[in-house]
């Protein structure tokens, strides 16, 4: 008991709060402008005191003793620590955002108005349905406990204090940057297969009968064709996307 009321401990807990914080102020779902942040603070920090009990151990022998400027230092690294691991989960939103946007653009969508979903421009209606959907299955599929476990699970690989330094850091983003656009484009390409077909088919047609306005013909049918092709498909890449961000939750 009373090792759990030491200087050491309230700076061990402050510094977990310094990771965990970190991670979900961008992680997806628990970032979300939607959410209050008086919420999300209260989230971070009862997460942080539920985990301390489990971390306390790894880090009440490295501070005791310890200068001021090394403990603003452990600071910095621990919530640049979690900066990093949450930054590398909203990338693949980032990515479904930027694939999602151009898609409903190839059928048609991109001129419609728009609403709020993740961020907070306003995007197509299509669009926003995807990343609303994205986020929700997050939660409905407990994704957010898996990823308080890889959380727990990062202080084995990038123990207290050390950091994962900016160079692994930068090599990390990239390779995740890489998985998120392979993995968007599969999930978009027969909307991409589909845009070019029609569209190509159009240009055609317009060529060969330059007196009727064919776009403007076409458009309503390249639309419904769009939202034809979404129905059928949307369960299968929604599965993909579920299924490339549940591989980063467990690789960290």
């Amino acid at each position: 008991m009373d090792s759990l009321l030491a200087p050491e401990s309230f700076l061990a807990t402050f510094l977990i709060f310094c990771r965990i914080g970190g991670c979900l102020l961008v992680v997806p779902g628990f970032s979300s402008p939607r959410i209050p942040g008086q919420v999300r603070l209260l989230i971070a920090l009862s997460t942080s005191l539920a985990l301390t009990p489990l971390l306390l151990p790894l880090f009440q022998a490295k501070l005791s003793a310890q200068n001021p400027a090394t403990t603003l230092q452990w600071i910095f690294t621990e919530s640049f620590t979690g900066l990093v691991i949450g930054f590398l989960g909203r990338i693949f939103f980032v990515v479904l955002d930027t694939v999602m946007n151009a898609t409903a653009t190839m059928v048609g969508f991109g001129g419609m108005p728009g609403s709020v979903a993740e961020g907070v421009d306003p995007v197509p209606a299509v669009e926003a349905l995807i990343l609303m959907a994205a986020a929700a299955l997050l939660f409905a599929a407990d994704l957010h406990w898996e990823l308080f476990r890889g959380l727990v699970d990062s202080y084995s690989r990038i123990p207290p204090g050390e950091g994962i330094g900016s160079q692994a850091a930068l090599v990390r983003i990239v390779d995740q940057v890489t998985t998120a656009f392979v993995l968007g484009l599969r999930i978009t390409s027969p909307f991409i297969v589909y845009a070019v077909a029609v569209n190509l088919a159009a240009g055609f047609t317009n060529k060969l009968v330059p007196a009727i306005p064919v776009f403007f013909i076409a458009t309503p049918f390249i639309m419904a064709g769009g939202l034809l092709l979404l129905y059928y498909l949307s369960n299968e890449f929604m599965t993909q996307f579920l299924a490339g961000y549940v591989d980063y939750l467990r690789r960290g």
